[in-house]
């Protein structure tokens, strides 16, 4: 009886086996939860560059398994199961939602069948407001805090590269500028925004690969004010005929963003029929490009003055012959619009006109050379600035100054009122100099310093074409030293430096300056360091500079970081912008570089061949960084840098 229970119990043991051998069972090596080997586990994307709060990313989890092992994961964030609201969660189905503030996260997909297989993906998230201005700021600092993805390891040829390009219509002499979360066609996105001198405005979605146009509008046709037959005004029609910024010209000036109200103001130029001239001021919406506040409104203006192109006392703005060059600000409801002219070309002078933002309406006018001339608000691009007080901050070039006795201000650094009412200036010992020789002030952008606690609490800097660099004190700024004869004493402190045409950046103490050098093919990009006190001034010798130099005009640069950490330095070569550039037209070359170490170049889109060429060149740009991407402005296109996938 027990020897046939044992067969029998062998035999139904044998057949136990084969029947599990053939369902693909048997021993665990390894597997746990039902069996079978876990072999790896993959999560994409690798990583994500998410906008807090409103940008969700969906990962997904290849688990690979023999033997029937279960396929399913677990999903943390940080080491937290599910995450949190510290961290952002992450659903049973792998969407993850960010924190509400700014940082970088691990997502870690681990196997339900074997927790010892699993894989992670990193995110940052950015909790930037926005790139709504000129250089970010009212500051004018150039500088994003906010920055989590880009870092000085990941930047470099293996892992950075160009993403995608976005075509447009003519040359995109303005700054990019990027918004989070406008919800354009049933769909949040981010979105960035382009304007062309062909009388253009765009949106894109900053994401989108390859690119998604959103919207695209003509600024000259019947929706935006324009009337048959208006074409962008041709450069032989305006200016000396030096082709400065050929062959058209229709918007130059970057525009300005209220993110309250979802309208982006920028101003545009035609010409009609009959030779007639227009300048317009637009306010569009974000989310179609559409007008609103019934606009846009023809610009008009005039002021008590006996100066070039006066007529019986009245100095009217002339539509022909000045050009909407610098950027715009916005400040409190009031939107600010300042003029230089085409080359140089007579008659002109500085102007400033404020708008109602909300509707349009004029309020006030400034010109810096009512009984003179010139004085262009030039800046090489650059906004004025803005106080918190809402007090203007602009540089004037070449012109008549006469600010001792009378009301002429060229070649000034200018304090204004909110309501454009001359408050203080400083104008350089040698100012006839400059105005004799066009090496004016305002050839570059000026830049605010934050507050301080001890000295000067408010200053700022500004430079331009003679080499010096100013630093200011903004609520003292000195005047006219009619006594100095070779260095202005009524200054915090003055040194050179060398040509400028843009504006310069300013992070982590420390100014980062892209002249040119005229008499050396170029100049490179320095770093000069900013020592605070009782008696604040720069240390004039560069602390580092980059080993590249950057040829007429030099360059604009802008920084990314992670708050006091990690800071890149973005600067493009704009050099071969196209005639009158001796050297030609030819594509822009972007480059970052360590903040901390100029001599430390990280990456350059020269590096990898045509996979990260840009567009050709356009002067005046400046690059944006949002999100992880690095936005550039070209001739002929839009281009998108990033991390590559």
């Amino acid at each position: 009886m027990s020897v046939r229970w044992d067969v029998r119990a062998a035999v139904a043991a044998s057949v136990l086996l084969l029947i599990l051998a053939a369902c693909g069972g048997g021993i665990n090596n390894g597997g746990g939860g039902g069996g079978g080997t876990v072999n790896s586990v993959a999560v994409a994307p690798r990583h994500s560059e998410l906008v807090a709060t409103t940008q969700a990313q969906q990962f997904t989890a290849t688990v690979t398994a023999t033997g029937g092992a279960a396929t399913t994961v677990t999903w943390s964030v940080d080491g937290t199961a599910g995450g949190s609201a510290t961290v952002g969660t992450i659903s049973g189905s792998g969407l993850y939602t960010p924190p509400a503030t700014g940082g970088t996260h691990t997502i870690t997909a681990t196997s339900t069948a074997d927790a010892t297989k699993s894989a992670a993906s990193a995110v940052a998230v950015t909790d930037l407001s926005g790139v709504l201005t000129f250089h970010n700021d009212q500051a004018r600092d150039g500088a994003n805090t906010k920055e989590y993805a880009l870092n000085p390891t990941n930047v470099k040829p293996g892992t950075f590269g160009k993403l995608t390009s976005c075509a447009v219509d003519g040359a995109a002499y303005t700054q990019l500028l990027w918004v989070p979360n406008l919800n354009i066609g049933g769909k949040s996105r981010n979105v960035i925004l382009a304007a062309t001198q062909h009388d253009s405005a765009y949106a894109f979605d900053a994401d989108a690969n390859p690119c998604q146009q959103l919207w695209h509008v003509n600024l000259i046709d019947p929706a935006h004010g324009g009337a048959a037959g208006e074409i962008p005004a041709p450069y032989s029609d305006v200016g000396a005929g030096y082709g400065d910024v050929q062959p058209e010209i229709g918007v130059t000036g970057t525009p300005v963003i209220d993110a309250a109200t979802n309208i982006m103001y920028l101003v545009s130029k035609s010409e009609g029929s009959g030779g007639s001239f227009h300048i317009r001021v637009h306010a569009l919406n974000l989310l179609d490009g559409g007008e609103k506040f019934g606009g846009p409104a023809n610009v008009s203006a005039s002021v008590t003055g006996s100066g070039a192109g006066s007529s019986g006392g009245n100095l009217a703005f002339d539509l022909r012959m000045h050009h909407q060059r610098s950027g715009l600000a916005l400040a409190n409801g009031v939107l600010y619009v300042s003029w230089a002219a085409h080359e140089d070309a007579d008659p002109y002078h500085g102007w400033l006109i404020s708008f109602n933002a909300g509707t349009l309406a004029k309020i006030a006018v400034y010109n810096a050379t009512p009984n003179g001339t010139r004085g262009g608000v030039w800046m090489g691009g650059g906004a004025p600035a803005i106080d918190s007080s809402n007090n203007l901050f602009v540089l004037t070039g070449n012109g008549t100054y006469d600010g001792v006795t009378g009301n002429d201000y060229g070649d000034s650094a200018l304090r204004l009122s909110p309501g454009l009412a001359l408050v203080d200036s400083f104008t350089p010992y040698n100012q006839a100099t400059l105005e004799s020789t066009d090496a004016d002030l305002a050839s570059s952008g000026l830049l605010l310093l934050p507050d301080q606690p001890s000295g000067p609490a408010h200053m700022l800097v500004a430079s331009g074409k003679e080499g010096r660099v100013y630093l200011i004190n903004r609520d003292a700024m000195g005047g006219y030293c009619t006594s100095c004869s070779s260095l202005d004493t009524n200054v915090v402190q003055s040194f050179w430096a060398t040509n400028n045409f843009g504006t310069p950046a300013f992070w982590n103490n420390a100014l980062y300056f892209g002249g040119c050098d005229f008499g050396n093919g170029g100049d490179f990009l320095k770093r000069f360091v900013f020592n605070p006190g009782a008696s604040p001034s720069f240390t004039s010798a560069p602390a580092s500079q980059s080993a590249t130099r950057f040829p007429f005009p030099g360059t604009i640069p802008s920084i990314s970081a992670q708050g006091t950490a990690n800071g890149i330095v973005w600067a493009s070569d704009v050099s071969r912008y196209g005639p009158p550039s001796s050297r030609g037209t030819g594509p822009a070359v972007l480059h970052a570089y360590d903040a901390t170490n100029l001599g430390a170049e990280l990456w350059n889109s020269s590096q990898s061949g045509a996979r990260d060429q840009a567009g050709n060149a356009v002067k005046f740009t400046a690059p944006t960084i949002a999100n992880g991407k690095v936005y550039l402005s070209t001739r002929t296109e839009i281009d998108v840098y990033g991390l590559l996938p």
